[in-house]
């Protein structure tokens, strides 16, 4: 039967096209837009060491790449599709600024999205910042990415790495209160952040406890030789401050050549599937480190509705990564959390109001986020995370224990 709408229908059908015309987020509402968005598109751009000695966490760049096509299929968000493009810096500061200039110049991204490593954002700090991009949700847990009011468009992502660092000293402090500490660290601004939080928190009381240190360049073969001299210390509490490939050397190092001190390994480099297997799980056992969000080698999760919908999703999006890889759940997380922010803005995708909307979350209790955790930002306060619990590894799995642990007094 053919349907011929009278008059009537006609006047009511073109009332209700107005009415939704006037509601946020319906495709057909014009927009205000920024560079690298329109009607139907998302621009964001992101660096990641896809080669290099880092190379394990480009993981979390294909990740992204994975999650945006889900979502595109899903329909994108508010009818726009997203569109990622992610570049290769090898963690080289040189090439992140090659890179990110043609992200922002040439490619006119919306926003920066998860750059990777505190080295390679320090050199793009400055400029991102002349440039008033959006550059958000920092691979990296460097204290100066809460720096709103020197440098108002970079927010980072992780628990920062002084918060972390105070964190350890703290437990040091209460149960081990006559340790002799030992400390590797990348020689940059991540090993030396870290390298500061332990310092804060262990205080001038606590600061005879530190017995020896030791530095390494990231284009250093291996660690072994730093590992014997923090050995010949004599310490018997070791603070390994390292990315995934320095941190399986040193676990490896560590136990092939007898050494056994309390061992607690910064987050960066806790993850079994990159870092603990290749070491050897069983030379890894006996491990600390702190967790804010969820560990899928975990089995207290193994039913947790977040973690079978983040399993589901690497089947079906991210087939070729590893679910033991908890860089792989730390991307799920971030990219929700970006997606969170562009929801947030609705019709209006200039660069000034994603910022806005980044410096504007509320208490987001992402699923996959430790329970009681949070995420907060305002627009003094750009640190998303202020918890984390500390976790031992057992020789098949991370196990928390004790209290949520808060990074400030």
């Amino acid at each position: 039967m053919k349907f011929r709408p009278d008059r009537r229908v006609a006047l009511v059908a073109g009332a209700v096209m107005l009415v939704l015309a006037g509601v946020p987020g319906q495709a057909q509402q014009k927009g205000k837009y920024g560079p690298g968005a329109s009607d139907t598109e998302i621009k964001l751009g992101q660096t990641m060491p896809y080669s290099g000695p880092a190379s394990a966490y480009g993981t979390i760049g294909k990740l992204h790449t994975a999650y945006f096509k889900m979502l595109n299929e899903q329909g994108g968000i508010n009818g726009r599709k997203i569109n990622l493009i992610s570049l290769d810096d090898g963690y080289s500061p040189p090439k992140a600024v090659e890179q990110v200039r043609k992200l922002v110049e040439q490619d006119e991204v919306l926003a920066l999205f998860q750059t990777l490593g505190t080295p390679s954002n320090s050199a793009i700090h400055k400029y991102v910042n002349a440039k008033k991009v959006p550059h958000l949700f920092l691979a990296t847990g460097a204290t100066k990415w809460a720096d709103p009011k020197n440098y108002p468009w970079t927010i980072g992502f992780n628990l920062s790495y002084q918060a972390e660092g105070v964190i350890y000293a703290k437990y040091l402090m209460k149960e081990k209160p006559n340790a002799k500490i030992a400390i590797l660290y990348q020689n940059d601004d991540y090993g030396k952040d870290l390298l500061k939080g332990v310092k804060d928190g262990l205080g001038a009381k606590g600061a005879k406890m530190i017995v020896a240190e030791a530095s390494y360049e990231v284009t250093d073969p291996t660690v072994d030789s730093q590992i014997v001299t923090l050995q010949g210390s004599g310490a018997d509490t070791f603070i390994d401050i390292t990315t995934p490939k320095f941190a399986a050397q040193a676990i490896r190092k560590a136990y092939d050549s007898g050494w056994k001190p309390l061992h607690i390994m910064n987050n960066v480099g806790a993850s079994v599937g990159s870092v603990l297997a290749p070491a050897g799980l069983e030379k890894s056992a006996g491990l600390l480190t702190m967790q804010y969000y969820k560990d899928p080698n975990d089995p207290q999760w193994k039913d947790d509705p977040a973690m079978l919908e983040w399993r589901a999703f690497m089947g079906r999006y991210y087939k070729e990564g590893d679910p033991k890889d908890t860089s792989n759940l730390y991307a799920y997380i971030t990219v929700q959390t970006m997606v969170h922010v562009l929801k947030q803005c609705g019709n209006d995708l200039t660069r000034e109001n994603v910022m806005k909307q980044a410096a504007n979350i509320k208490n987001l209790k992402l699923p996959l986020l430790l329970p009681g955790m949070s995420m907060n930002t305002s627009a003094n306060d750009f640190s998303l995370f202020k918890q984390a619990q500390l976790a031992r590894f057992t020789g098949t799995q991370w196990t928390l224990f004790g209290e949520v642990l808060s990074t400030v007094d």
